[in-house]
């Protein structure tokens, strides 16, 4: 039997704790290992004990959970999860939690919702393992009982594509995927690509409230424009549209022009936004004039909507396994013939403008 992912909770609400705790012991595979009401105390666990993985919040007494983070990071590197409501005051903290080291952010549950807590049980209980494998390279236990997987036919119905359906009379358009280490990831690959680079949508998995000051923080650094998306933006060169927390980001083409459609609607593979519903509208609207690029992050999303989008023409890039935080959605899109180049992080760029130009 493979050994459980520990987990240490650090909150200073009890009944927060409690939640995360029950919501964590309810999958097979995790152990919470201690529950701290804040840094301090949790450093004394540590000591005793060193966690798997450590889900922290932001705002807390004696010690806020940034200069924990920093202290984690810098004396005993360790995977941390944040975990935060999240208002957009605190947005900017949080991003700030992923520069320095954390490895995901999730929102903290919002109690008395059952759609919600549900939700919130699959995405926390998905990023705890997704920490883990990040730090030791090894795959989570298998959860004992799985929720249904929707594709994204939940969604967007499959149509029939061929590589002619979609003529190259437009130009090209990026679509992007990514979870676990993408915030990071786009950051690198969006401030390395010039003023002129081909229109790009992106599906990064991250909670609702939090996108908005992302794409704020890429847009004060980056040559293109990035912003949130919104529905009918168009799809332009020299901007990025980043699919809003919570909300699943579809490509739609009207004669010439591409734009988005924000939709709301049930997780599909496991998150919302779900890359493999972009990804399908990518190929749908777009085909041949497409091109895929697939990053780091846990599970398999976007993998089946890269081999749709392969088989109507698209090119497909996924980013190798070196330089991903955690190589498993990449892996499943390569598994499974989607991919056409695997390429370091550094290359993608270079290979996007290529594409472009041809």
């Amino acid at each position: 039997m493979r050994n459980k992912i520990k987990v240490l909770i650090v909150d200073d609400s009890a009944v927060v704790r409690q939640t995360l705790a029950d919501i964590l012991s309810s999958d097979a595979g995790i152990e919470v290992m201690a529950k701290a009401s804040d840094p301090l105390i949790a450093a004394e666990h540590i000591g005793r004990e060193v966690p798997d993985v450590i889900l922290l919040d932001v705002e807390m007494p004696r010690m806020d959970g940034l200069t924990f983070l920093q202290k984690v990071m810098s004396q005993h590197p360790i995977p941390v999860v944040i975990c935060s409501s999240l208002a957009e005051s605190g947005s900017d903290t949080a991003l700030r939690a992923l520069e320095y080291g954390a490895v995901e952010i999730v929102l903290k549950p919002r109690l008395g919702a059952k759609q919600f807590l549900e939700e919130a049980r699959i995405r926390i209980c998905d990023v705890v393992k997704a920490a883990a494998a990040s730090q030791v390279r090894r795959l989570p236990s298998r959860i004992r009982e799985v929720p249904p997987k929707l594709t994204a036919d939940a969604v967007l119905a499959k149509a029939r594509i061929g590589r002619d359906a979609m003529l190259k009379t437009t130009e090209k358009v990026i679509v992007v995927g990514a979870s676990t280490g993408g915030t990071e990831a786009l950051k690198d690959f969006l401030t390395a690509l010039p003023l002129d680079a081909p229109g790009i949508v992106i599906v990064q998995h991250m909670p609702e409230n939090f996108t908005k000051a992302f794409a704020q923080r890429l847009d004060s650094i980056c040559h293109l424009s990035v912003k949130e998306a919104e529905t009918n933006d168009t799809v332009i060169r020299g901007r990025a549209l980043i699919a809003p927390g919570n909300r699943h980001l579809l490509l739609k083409r009207s004669g010439s022009r591409y734009y988005v459609e924000i939709k709301d609607g049930p997780l599909v593979s496991r998150h919302r936004p779900s890359v493999d519903v972009l990804f399908r509208s990518a190929a749908r609207y777009a085909g041949p004039n497409a091109v895929g690029v697939i990053m780091t992050g846990m599970g398999d999303d976007g993998a089946k909507g890269m081999l749709e989008m392969k088989e109507a023409g698209a090119a497909t890039i996924a980013q190798d396994e070196d330089s991903c935080v955690v190589f498993g959605m990449p892996k499943k899109a390569i598994d499974l013939g989607a991919v056409d180049k695997v390429l370091p992080l550094t290359a993608i760029p270079g290979a996007i403008m290529r594409e472009a130009g041809s």
